[in-house]
């Protein structure tokens, strides 16, 4: 097998083919059998060729490496065109759906039945950018290798034309063949002998990235498959079938290349259309969303994920649009696979680096070519293509993000894509890239109450928004963080600086020279082109340090202060809005991910990512961005932030990937409060990752995750970021009995320094509240426990007595639970013993009227030795008013709402006689007016508890 993977290594080291999203592995045990090697040089041939054509990108990691072509490809739509038809493009993916019926698959396109006598067929398979055009070539290639697809096909020979065009020497059709497949060398169905090769199929993938040129005063004729040509000339004569006609050729192009392959030459036109109707995306959507979850409790979430998408679909939404190519519905489920799945044995994922990556499956390398009709080399051209797309549509995006705007007027797109070009070679690149790269990145808007299918009335003026919001605000990020929203004076001030600074060491040797006959001061004048540059470099700092700024201002906008977090708005963005639409504070719609965009872009990863793409951004520029950007983000934590805003900070620093910066900014916060955030796998994971940059000295004084909805995973997840905190609130979300288990070892871990745990409203049950008092007896740092309203009995309380020995508890909170007299009056007397419980919560619980009093006395110091703990069991204490009425009150009318409200009735009910009871035994008419005030709150509170409305905030 080393012998295998050496060449299978070659094969890596030549081949340069477009990794789309669903190159897949796949076991090879039908080609790698247990027994002797095969010797058939076609059989070799298949198992290479499998071998590498089941690579898995880099990029389907993140989904867990689960997926086989088997299990999660889908058929693109292909329809077959007529000549006059080839050029014709899709307007609106919902307006051909009658397509379908029409389809037709690759294998059809080569049935023996349409080949003449000793001439193979000529397909041309063609489709806009994303469509699948790649998916479908290595899903053909594998199918074949398996005997599944092709099979009157003896041999199958692809080729990559990326990989032809960087091809300088001549080389014969054998000899190119050998150097791609050493195997073949001598193969005797490549000799152009009798009619052998009917039997092979080549295939040539992204035509467009080749030039081509089927004029015979440019390309001569040749029929011998040994004679040395330019690999171009090779590809034309086997095209015009004069070189092995009987062979049979597929060719992938984009829209843009169709015609450079005049019409005479193709058999058959055929135009991949992408997922033209909602069940293909669901069913691509079903694939790759419940292949990772078989098995494990993730599948009813993703199940419910792919209904709700399914329906957004459905309603013909703005993702609707975009998904009819396959490439954006690997986007959506990037996104959605990392918004919900993320654990702490994920890869580190960012939105990010899922946008960089999507760009980079689907542009990688991609240079701007010269067009049609032009004799340059494609490969001498080295405008990058994403760097055009910048330059246009991110001008676009970034004037739209500027202004609050979503969709753009086709005049708008006349100015900022291709309005200032001038020269033909321009035009030509114009033409390109309107044809093949704006259809990707822009849609036609889908206008609220309207169908896409339906056409735009005579006054009304055509739209377009980005594909996706994020894409938006992604390449606005990037435009800027790539500096290119200069101005042009800006910008020709770099150029003049690069020039004179080059000029000026060259001046500068010449000066050191001639200094040794002339006095130097004669050249003292040259030393002022030094200071150019260095004033350029002054200004570039400030100009740097303006990034700095902007991301702090989108980040901290007032109106955008009590939106939903960024990661919900993006969840929302891809699943719609179901049931009441969240309110919107801000005017136009929100662009929160913006910011987000541009500190995640400065990340070392994402740098390298669009380095090959042709965007570079310089390590000197992230380090002066990130110096500057410190210091505006201390300065804005300085002041209060809403829940929505922090989680947003904490969404910027994990998409930075900057430790050191994380850790700086976290010095100047005290307190993380992020009640009602509805956390999910994500934002936890982002959390702890987050804290995790802190030294181990560092210590928050709150971590509030009140109303949280979080449960015993995500609790698990959460693990790290407790070990930071002093004050820990978890009251009010959904933990059950489980949950206690991770608590009891928070409690036992030497790590921790939690000195306050707040657990109310948790359904955790007996059962689950002896597993956390387990850790009380080697726990030295807890001073503050609440456990209202957790379900706590009898059995608990007793117990919790008997495990206060030798614990620095201050305070105990067991309000609201089901503890009776005697077990109550056992926690006190335990908690009388106690050295350092000052204050027991008891109210709520079903206390009769003697224990109270009885808890009451309990309470009291007898004698000079003996501790007074104070006892909260009601609104009285024996005779007179308890001190603390108003925050048992407060409580109670905070907390109604989720309570039982019967229960919570019953014990104001009791409250009320116990004031009447306590008011007859006042003789003082003051002491019984001040009963009278707090019988009224008690009756205030019992109203609202009956009218059945929402209590007020306290």
């Amino acid at each position: 097998m080393s012998c295998v993977h050496r060449q299978l290594s070659q094969l890596c080291g030549v081949w340069r083919w477009k990794r789309l999203p669903s190159a897949t592995t796949f076991p090879c045990s039908t080609f790698c059998s247990a027994s002797s090697e095969p010797t058939d040089p076609i059989e070799i041939h298949k198992r290479k060729l499998f071998l590498w054509f089941s690579h898995l990108p880099r990029e389907e990691k993140q989904f867990g490496g689960y997926f086989s072509p088997d299990t999660m490809h889908v058929d693109p739509l292909i329809v077959e065109r007529k000549a006059a038809e080839r050029v014709g493009l899709l307007g609106s993916p919902f307006r051909t759906r009658d397509l379908s019926s029409s389809s037709v698959t690759v294998e059809q396109l080569f049935e023996p039945a349409d080949r003449s006598v000793g001439r193979g067929v000529n397909v041309l398979l063609y489709g806009a950018v994303g469509t699948g055009k790649s998916t479908v070539f290595r899903k053909l290639v594998l199918d074949w290798c398996r005997g599944t697809s092709l099979n009157h096909f003896k041999l199958l020979i692809p080729f990559s034309c990326e990989d032809l065009s960087q091809m300088t020497k001549a080389a014969s059709l054998r000899d190119l063949v050998s150097r791609k497949y050493l195997h073949l060398r001598k193969h005797p169905i490549l000799s152009g002998e009798g009619n052998q090769a009917e039997d092979v199929l080549f295939l040539f993938n992204g035509m467009e990235k080749i030039n081509l040129d089927f004029r015979i005063g440019a390309t001569e004729l040749c029929s011998d498959p040994n004679e040395a040509l330019p690999p171009t000339v090779v590809v034309v004569n086997l095209l015009r079938k004069y070189l092995l006609p009987e062979a049979s050729i597929l060719v992938t192009t984009r829209l843009s290349a169709v015609d450079r392959v005049p019409q005479r030459y193709v058999s058959r036109y055929a135009q991949i259309c992408g997922f033209m109707d909602p069940d293909r995306q669901r069913a691509y959507f079903t694939k790759r969303l419940l292949q990772d979850t078989v098995g494990t409790s993730r599948k009813q979430e993703a199940e419910a994920l792919i209904e709700l998408l399914y329906l957004n679909l459905q309603r013909e939404s703005q993702l609707a649009a975009a998904c009819f190519l396959p490439s954006y519905c690997w986007l959506t489920c990037a996104t959605l696979h990392c918004l919900h799945f993320t654990d702490a044995a994920s890869p580190t994922r960012t939105l990010t680096s899922i946008y960089t990556s999507f760009l980079r499956l689907n542009f990688g390398g991609e240079v701007l070519g010269p067009g049609t009709g032009t004799t340059v080399p494609i490969q001498e051209h080295h405008s990058s293509l994403m760097l055009y797309v910048v330059r246009t549509l991110g001008k676009l995006a970034f004037d739209g993000v500027a202004d609050k705007r979503t969709s753009f007027s086709e005049a708008e797109l006349e100015q900022w894509v291709g309005g200032k070009t001038k020269t033909d070679e321009e035009l030509r690149q114009l033409a390109m890239f309107r044809t093949d790269v704006l259809d990707f990145f822009l849609a036609p808007c889908v206008e609220h109450g309207k169908r896409l299918s339906e056409e735009p009335g005579g006054n009304e003026e055509k739209r377009y928004v980005f594909a996706v919001h994020g894409m938006q605000e992604y390449l606005a990020a990037l435009y800027v963080v790539l500096g290119e929203n200069k101005s042009v004076l800006e910008k020709l001030t770099k150029q003049v600086s690069v020039v004179i600074g080059q000029a000026s060491e060259d001046v500068s040797a010449l000066v050191n020279i001639l200094s040794k006959f002339i006095p130097l001061r004669v050249f003292a004048v040259f030393n002022l082109l030094k200071l150019f540059p260095n004033l350029y470099e002054k200004f570039s700092r400030r100009n740097r340090s303006t990034i700095a700024r902007t991301m702090v201002a989108e980040m901290f906008r007032s109106e955008d202060s009590y939106n939903e977090d960024v990661l919900d708005q993006m969840e929302q963005s891809l699943l719609g809005v179901h049931g009441p639409k969240p309110k919107q504070y801000s005017e136009g719609p929100p662009f929160e991910l913006y910011p987000i965009f541009m500190g995640g872009l400065l990340h070392y990863g994402n740098r390298v990512l669009l380095q090959q793409l042709g965007c570079e951004i310089q390590s000197l520029t992230v380090s002066q961005i990130t110096g500057v950007l410190r210091k505006y983000l201390v300065r804005e934590l300085s002041k209060p932030q809403p829940p929505e805003e922090l989680m947003d900070l904490l969404v910027l620093l994990y998409e930075f990937q900057n430790p050191r910066l994380t850790a700086e900014v976290l010095a100047s916060i005290r307190s993380i409060r992020l009640t009602n955030i509805r956390m999910t796998a994500l934002k936890c994971f982002i959390l702890s990752s987050v804290l995790s940059c802190a030294p181990s000295s560092y210590l928050l004084e709150e971590l509030n995750l009140s109303s949280c909805l979080l449960t015993q995973d995500l609790l698990q997840m959460l693990g790290p970021a407790f070990r930071h905190t002093r004050s820990l609130n978890l009251q009010f979300n959904n933990l059950g009995p489980e949950s206690c288990i991770v608590l009891r070892d928070l409690l036992l871990d030497p790590n921790s320094s939690v000195r306050s745990l707040q657990l109310c409203d948790n359904p955790l049950q007996e059962s689950g509240l002896l597993t956390l008092l387990e850790a009380l007896p080697e726990n030295q740092t807890l001073m503050h426990l609440s456990l209202m309203h957790t379900g706590l009995g009898d059995e608990g309380a007793l117990e919790l007595a008997q495990k206060l020995q030798h614990h620095p508890l201050q305070e105990l909170n067991v309000a609201y639970n089901n503890i009776g007299d005697n077990a109550a009056l056992a926690l006190v007397d335990a908690c009388r013993e106690h050295p350092t419980i000052h204050t027991v919560h008891l109210y709520l619980n079903p206390l009769s009227v003697v224990g109270k009093q009885s808890l009451y006395v309990r309470g009291v110091a007898m004698s000079p030795s003996d501790r007074q703990v104070k006892v909260l069991a009601s609104v009285t204490e024996g005779s007179d008013i308890s001190e603390n009425w108003h925050p048992i009150l407060s409580v109670i009318r905070e907390n109604a709402s989720s309570w039982d409200r019967s229960r919570v009735t019953q014990q104001l009910k009791a409250f009320l006689r116990d004031l009447e009871w306590g008011r007859q035994q006042q003789p003082s008419f003051w002491k019984r007016l001040h009963f009278r005030r707090v019988e009224m709150g008690v009756r205030k509170t019992l109203q609202i508890l009956e009218k059945d409305c929402p209590p007020p905030s306290a």
